[in-house]
């Protein structure tokens, strides 16, 4: 049996909002990467995914990816900007889409036993006014819901 948990760090002395979800996977490290880093695969495990747009890259730092996603209803194009891709250990990339804050993404995966875990890291800093309301509070909780149901996702086809 596969366990995750998920741990809200909260707002930083930096106003930085931290948000991760650790998740055990049973098969090789390997595997989980090669699966979770194909862009051909996203649709089966990112929530509300539409599509990938054409030209998106992602195997190298300095890659594009641009996707587009339903969120609350509406498509969204999220752009994604590659920093890091370590094989089978790290991947690391910026996002940018309208009406949300820039965040900085982290993907670690470490291997234990024979299968790996898995730790998704977004952080973003709330903007100014009302917004940053939103993105406190509205934001947030969005965010842990589509960490989780990435998990839940990735577990229903990683453990088949």
């Amino acid at each position: 049996m596969c366990r995750g948990f998920e741990r809200d760090t909260g707002i930083g002395d930096d106003g930085v909002i931290r948000i991760e979800r650790e998740h055990r996977f049973a098969i090789p490290v390997e595997a989980g990467f090669a699966f979770i880093t194909d862009i051909a695969n996203w649709h089966a495990y990112w929530p509300g995914f539409v599509r990938i747009e054409p030209g998106s890259r992602w195997r190298a730092p300095g890659d594009e990816a641009r996707i587009v996603v339903r969120l609350l209803g509406r498509k969204v194009e999220l752009r994604m900007k590659l920093g890091r891709f370590d094989n089978n250990r790290f991947v690391e990339y910026e996002s940018t889409q309208s009406g949300a804050p820039d965040a900085h993404h982290e993907r670690h995966f470490a291997p234990a036993g024979v299968g790996f875990l898995y730790r998704i890291v977004v952080e973003y800093e709330p903007r100014g006014g009302l917004r940053g309301l939103y993105d406190r509070v509205l934001l947030r909780r969005g965010v842990e819901r589509a960490l989780r149901r990435t998990v839940a996702n990735l577990d229903a086809r990683l453990s088949s």
